[in-house]
């Protein structure tokens, strides 16, 4: 990725109990990696590298989260599941997704 691109606010439910805002992370490194679905084998493979190099992430600076359109009740029992260390924030209305995480 070469071109930077200003993406508008949003806010969405997050494990944990929590709420994820875009412009909180204001200035601050980020990293929103979008997958399809809880409990595949391609999508717990990419959940499961990111942390593997979750560490190096935090590090460096950077916040790591998860985003699919699965319910909450599914993301903590996929974050529990597999032990990752970042929470995963649930696109009910696929409004953030990439056509590609579809």
């Amino acid at each position: 990725m070469s071109e930077r691109k200003a993406i508008p606010d949003f806010e969405l439910p997050a494990t944990g109990n929590q709420r994820f805002q875009l412009s909180a992370f204001k200035g601050h490194p980020l990293i929103l990696y979008f997958y399809p679905k809880d409990n595949t084998p391609g999508c717990t493979d990419e959940g499961l590298q990111f942390r593997a190099l979750h560490g190096q992430f935090v590090r460096a600076g950077w916040a790591v989260f998860g985003v699919s359109r699965d319910s909450l009740a599914a993301h903590e029992k996929f974050k529990q599941k597999f032990a990752f260390p970042f929470e995963l924030l649930a696109d009910r209305t696929r409004r953030r997704a990439p056509s590609s995480a579809s």
